[in-house]
């Protein structure tokens, strides 16, 4: 068992101790800032630089779709990030199909947001609606798993049925809304395990789950990182990399042009998300994941460090939603309230306490950044 550590946080950014891996150095500073300057700073290009590499692959992305209905695709949550993309490719002239999964917790919100940017946009949008048996019993089983990741189910579904449709209807450029400007700093794995993890998936279904997956979108991390991409020739494009992308600018300019809502919290388009950030992580494990949000935009400049401490001592939301979303999760899941406080209360787990496909993982992530194909805008 680790022991416990004092507590410490970066003298830079607010990342601290309730990452038990985090190191800081004579200065202070914690390895995502050096990791940050390090790293992602000299390889980074929202300038003049970016918008010529992103208008030379906007180009390659309309001479290989001429002819086709679409020439790309883009995952939309309603969230910012994801809009903005869609927003990005009208102003590019590309012809995106709009893809949604709805596995079952949308806000009304986000249900908004999907409407205004399609409506407003003029793209063509496709939803794959997740059965709802199969996602509520893949959701129940993580709860008594009794892992921080409860929101995998929910992740997998999404980047599973986004990949696997492109890859079986031919489309070569996946557009997403994974940004440097917003997400620098990554959450910790013991926070947030990888979704794409079908071995861990698989084996907490094995354990706790009822129901077969039968029509559930699955997908694993080599099948998509390795077989759609070099195989099937998909390829990912991270527009929000080339160009500046200021988050609260960015809201704004959708608030004004489309009627898109803005929401409390980065992913809380989605309800279940909203509960298990704000609530299950802080309060049954102690991780904010508001921390890494925040010390993103501390280092690009969005926040100030003073302002991110300031975020960081409120409560994610209020007691009196707290309240209404812990009955409203239950109820979906098929639970009484004092069921899931049982839960709340049982021994906590992490990603390590199940089968995983980590080790392949590391050989494989240290290999794609050999090549510098983890670094790149696309690949």
């Amino acid at each position: 068992m680790q022991a416990k550590r004092d507590y410490a946080i970066c003298s830079n950014c607010i990342m601290d101790t309730s990452d038990s891996n985090i190191s800081f150095d004579d200065k202070g500073w914690c390895d995502y800032c050096n990791n940050y300057h390090a790293n992602i700073v000299p390889n980074w290009h929202p300038d003049a630089r970016g918008q010529r590499e992103l208008e030379a692959i906007v180009a390659r992305i309309k001479r290989d779709g001429a002819g086709k209905a679409h020439d790309c695709i883009i995952g939309l949550s309603g969230g910012v990030d994801s809009s903005y993309v869609a927003y990005l490719a009208k102003q590019y002239g590309l012809r995106p199909l709009l893809f949604h999964v709805d596995a079952g917790w949308n806000s009304q919100q986000a249900v908004n947001n999907i409407e205004k940017m399609v409506d407003g946009l003029g793209f063509d949008l496709h939803t794959e609606v997740v059965n709802w048996q199969e996602m509520q019993d893949l959701q129940l089983a993580f709860f008594k798993a009794q892992v921080p990741h409860i929101d995998t189910p929910q992740d997998h579904a999404f980047f599973a049925s986004l990949y696997n449709f492109a890859a079986k209807n031919g489309v070569q450029y996946i557009l997403t809304g994974a940004n440097y400007s917003t997400e620098c700093v990554r959450e910790p794995l013991e926070w947030h395990y990888h979704a794409s993890d079908l071995t861990q998936l698989k084996d907490i279904h094995r354990r706790f789950g009822k129901r077969k997956l039968k029509t559930f979108p699955l997908c694993d991390i080599f099948k998509y990182k390795l077989y759609y991409r070099f195989v099937k020739g998909v390829k990912v494009v991270k527009p929000l990399n080339c160009v500046p992308f200021i988050k609260e600018e960015a809201m704004q300019l959708l608030v004004d042009t489309y009627g898109w809502q803005k929401y409390a919290h980065k992913h809380y388009e989605s309800r279940f998300t909203r509960f298990y950030e704000g609530y299950w992580l802080p309060t049954k494990f102690g991780f904010d994941k508001r921390r890494a949000h925040f010390s993103s935009l501390v280092l690009t400049g969005q926040l100030t460090r003073a302002e991110a401490l300031d975020k960081i001592s409120v409560k994610a939301y209020d007691e009196a939603t707290v309240a209404q979303d812990f009955e409203y999760i239950a109820t979906k899941l098929g639970l009484s309230v004092d069921e899931l406080k049982a839960v709340m209360a049982g021994d906590n787990k992490s990603y390590r306490d199940y089968k995983s496909s980590m080790p392949l993982l590391d050989a494989i992530t240290k290999l794609l950044r050999l090549v510098g194909w983890q670094k790149a805008i696309i690949r």
